[in-house]
């Protein structure tokens, strides 16, 4: 598979409006774009769908796990004539005091992809050349093949900077020159995602392709795409992520080091169940931090495989025919306000055995018929307060769902839509607690740890994440927590409730596919 890797010395640099006119000027040439972003951005894949047509997927080596980055790229790219990948800040930024994991040059590497350094050029002439060599030999294992140089001046300026270049060995594939930007706004979290201003959106993403082509050598792009090193592995598959995915993990050290949130107390002794979700379990050890909230002990349904579509053995057409019988309907916030969704969470609910059906709690005033389970992602509820407080007719069905046990998991914007207010104006009231806009940005990658049996894991489920928020939830006592965040600070977060999940936490479910199968399973009991 022909693959590119657009990166950058630094954010700012260009690297959106570069990768997003690349694949749009692919794909108007006839090829079959597959677009990537590195990192847990949902906001730039928006605007990636719209130039190639196809579903932007993200690539996270912290989320996933580098293991995974290689299959999910070939799962996404399968049918493609060339891929695309947007980098992440500079290309060496990665996960906070993890070295280089998670960053474009490591993400780089393991797809075997030469890179293309997009270099902000304004203000310096012979130093780029400094610049470039440095990101080039900082890594031998990284192959930067080529660079943009953006923000250019004039055709002296363009001159000098070629000449410097050329001395540090390095192809120039593209000059674009200083204009005014392209129109893509921003806001507190970043740019406006394209499903708020769709056509605005086209118009800017024409004009990315349009400076681009007119800028950048592409055939000398494609040309530098083709020379990737070959991959090996099998793509990414949703049933055969779901067969493959281990039993419920044993428990992982303990947050004992951090002081006990008086929220909880420990957890009372419970019956055991035969899949161990209450118990002690072979697969499971109840309690592992001693930490709990307020809940009745009461026992819990069973199913007869323990809360799997199949068990380990199984194959997996064997585990196709066990979810034929029953395809629970699972909603899915979408729209403007909860736009933020990887593709892979609903192929694996898909996979699992579920009908999987979008709605917008902005537009529609009922669940979709049927609705055994719902997902609320993240977006910009904040944004659509009003609007979403003023639907009533959703906001009693989803209070009615989640009051009936049925499973909810939300994350960040949903976790808000289930709070009782958000700045004031109503939500769903599904939790005790109210949310409110803050000046403080919360960000960064998350080691967390299930602290209590959920819908989505049981209790010592350890799981990789992401938080990205300027918003403040205040709880109601008395209510079990979601996740230990581990690093970088002790502290508990989230809620769970009956059959909720919601929590401030980003998660990626290829990382731990049995989320989704025990999600299913919980809607066909529940």
């Amino acid at each position: 598979m022909p693959r590119l890797v657009i990166a950058a010395p630094s954010s700012g640099s260009g690297k959106t409006t570069v990768a997003t006119g690349l694949m749009a000027a692919f794909a108007a040439r006839g090829l079959v774009v597959s677009p990537h972003k590195v990192g847990p951005d949902y906001i730039d894949p928006g605007y990636h769908a719209l130039a190639s047509g196809r579903v932007g997927r993200n690539l996270d080596a912290y989320l996933c796990g580098p293991e995974l980055v290689a299959p999910l790229f070939a799962h996404g790219a399968r049918g493609c004539d060339i891929a695309v990948v947007e980098g992440v800040m500079g290309m060496y930024d990665g996960a906070a005091g993890e070295g280089e994991l998670a960053s474009t040059a490591h993400v780089a590497k393991l797809l075997r992809a030469p890179v293309v350094l997009v270099v902000d050029a304004s203000s310096q002439s012979r130093s780029v050349a400094a610049l470039v060599h440095g990101f080039a030999s900082w890594d031998p294992q990284v192959r930067v093949g080529g660079v943009i140089l953006n923000k250019v001046a004039s055709d002296r300026h363009e001159e000098l900077l070629r000449e410097a270049l050329e001395s540090a060995g390095v192809a120039v594939l593209g000059v674009l020159r200083r204009a005014p930007q392209v129109g893509t706004p921003s806001r507190h979290l970043g740019l406006v995602p394209v499903a708020e201003r769709r056509s605005a959106a086209v118009e800017a993403v024409a004009a990315m392709a349009a400076q681009v082509a007119a800028g950048c050598d592409l055939e000398g792009l494609l040309g530098l795409a083709r020379s990737a090193g070959v991959m090996s592995g099998a793509a990414w598959d949703a049933a055969e992520a779901l067969v493959s995915s281990p039993p419920p993990p044993l428990p992982v050290p303990s947050l004992r080091a951090a002081p006990p949130d008086p929220r909880f107390r420990p957890e009372r002794p419970r019956p055991q169940t035969p899949d161990g979700l209450n118990g002690a379990g072979p697969n499971h050890h109840a309690n592992p931090l001693g930490w709990v909230g307020d809940r009745d002990g009461a026992p819990r349904p069973q199913t007869p495989d323990g809360l799997d579509v199949a068990g380990p053995g199984s194959t997996v057409a064997e585990a196709e025919a066990a979810v034929v019988a029953e395809a629970p309907v699972v909603a899915v916030a979408g729209g403007a306000a909860f736009s933020f969704s990887y593709a892979e969470h609903s192929e694996l609910l898909a996979a699992a055995g579920a009908e999987v059906i979008a709605f917008d709690p902005l537009n529609d005033e009922e669940l979709p018929e049927g609705t055994r389970g719902l997902v609320i992602g993240g977006g910009f509820p904040e944004v659509y307060a009003a609007e979403l407080s003023a639907n009533v007719p959703l906001r009693k069905a989803v209070a009615g769902l989640a009051e009936s046990g049925a499973p909810v998991a939300a994350e960040c914007a949903g976790l808000l839509y289930l709070c009782r207010e958000l700045d004031g104006l109503p939500m769903c009231g599904v939790l005790e607690a109210n949310a409110r806009m803050s000046e403080r940005l919360t960000l960064g990658y998350r080691d967390a740890v299930a602290v209590s049996d959920s819908v989505l894991a049981p209790a010592g489920t350890r799981m990789q994440g992401h938080e990205f928020h300027r918003t403040v939830v205040e709880p109601g006592a008395g209510v079990a927590p979601a996740w230990g965040i581990r690093s970088p600070a002790r502290r508990v977060e989230g809620f769970v409730q009956r059959g909720v999940h919601a929590s401030y936490l980003h998660t990626h479910w290829a990382s731990e596919p049995g989320v989704a199968r025990r999600f299913v399973e919980r809607c066909r009991t529940s």
